[in-house]
């Protein structure tokens, strides 16, 4: 665990919550890997704060999946099978065709020309095999449909699944043929969110995420290693 810094401390967050934020960014960015022991010690030492934030910060993380306690053991960064991706993946399916749904109906002209742009802005990044800003592009693309939603609580149940997949993601969109039909997958959605057919962009994005979950399966009879 030595490759986490010392924290820059936010004056306008509570402590448990900065460290929460970089520890669950660190397990995310691959920092702190699956099946790693959190040793809260360590953690505080290396974070510079006291162990009460980093143990709180750590049952915050048990309870979105990214960490599980183990009796008598402690605490190791979460290691998702195959089964707990498709899982989760199955869910988004069905949330993420309500979210296009709802976003049909209520979305903005200004939210529409920014879903607009950011389609572009991927196929763009697909063109010059940018993974990083693929990713950051596919984040915002989402992340707009789900602000036009006006549905808080919706958009917070997505992002958390979201973030338990982070790892499967990089694969997926890493992938030559994905980010390829990733651009035909998000035309469709955004065409039926532009015409405000509800029906039709609640189809779309439910295949949309139902494709990657195939994506999963295929690499796993080809390849264990997932």
């Amino acid at each position: 665990m030595d490759n986490l810094t010392k924290l820059n401390l936010d004056d306008y967050k509570p402590l448990r919550d900065v460290v929460f934020e970089n520890l669950r960014e660190a397990i995310l960015e691959g920092k702190l890997k699956p099946g790693q022991r959190l040793m809260e010690v360590q953690l505080a030492e290396q974070l510079g704060v006291s162990r009460t934030p980093v143990r709180e910060a750590i049952r915050k993380l048990e309870l979105e999946g990214l960490v599980i306690m183990l009796p008598r053991k402690g605490a190791y960064v979460a290691n998702m099978s195959l089964k707990d991706i498709l899982d989760v993946l199955e869910i988004r399916a069905s949330l993420e065709g309500l979210a296009a749904s709802l976003a049909a109906e209520r979305i903005s002209e200004d939210d529409l020309k920014r879903l607009e742009l950011i389609a572009k802005d991927f196929e763009k990044s697909a063109d010059s095999a940018d993974v990083e800003e693929l990713l950051r592009k596919d984040v915002e693309f989402h992340e707009c449909i789900f602000k036009a939603t006006n549905n808080k609580k919706l958009h917070q149940l997505i992002n958390s699944l979201w973030e338990q997949v982070y790892r499967f993601r990089v694969t997926y969109i890493s992938d030559y043929d994905s980010s390829v039909s990733i651009i035909c997958e998000h035309k469709s959605i955004l065409d039926a969110i532009k015409k405000g057919d509800t029906e039709m962009a609640k189809k779309y994005a439910t295949e949309h995420i139902e494709k990657a979950e195939q994506f999963m399966i295929e690499k796993a009879m080809n390849n264990k290693d997932i």
